[in-house]
């Protein structure tokens, strides 16, 4: 640490700083059943963001932070503010309870593992593919 950080404080990185994950924004029901296609030869990860919650936020930089880059799976960010049309879809499809922020792991046209707010932030999606 630096002396100036000592003083001043060292600002903190941001999100795109952290870590650029290789998100796949989900924004129609289309790449829905696109999606669910390729889950038939690689697993696919929904992460359910809300931009109004606190705890989302939270969870989304934890998850960043541990996430490892050679996982072997395509990672779906759906914002439930801008559509929620997909996250009902995603509920109703699943037969999973909508929570946000939420991580729901898709194998072969099924959610094979999901759960919600800080628990996201423990997941080794490693354990799950």
């Amino acid at each position: 640490m630096g002396i100036f950080d000592s003083v001043f404080g060292k600002r903190e990185k941001s999100a795109e700083e952290r870590n650029q994950l290789p998100w796949i924004h989900l924004e129609s029901l289309r790449q829905l059943d696109e999606l669910v296609e390729k889950s038939k030869e690689k697993a696919q990860v929904i992460y359910k963001h809300s931009m109004t919650c606190g705890i989302s936020n939270m969870t989304l930089r934890m998850f960043s932070d541990a996430y490892e880059m050679d996982t072997d799976c395509d990672l779906y960010f759906l914002t439930i503010q801008s559509h929620r049309d997909i996250s009902n879809t995603v509920e109703s499809q699943f037969g999973v309870w909508h929570e946000s922020p939420q991580l729901l792991i898709i194998k072969n046209g099924k959610v094979t593992f999901h759960t919600s707010h800080g628990a996201i932030a423990e997941v080794n999606l490693k354990d799950y593919l």
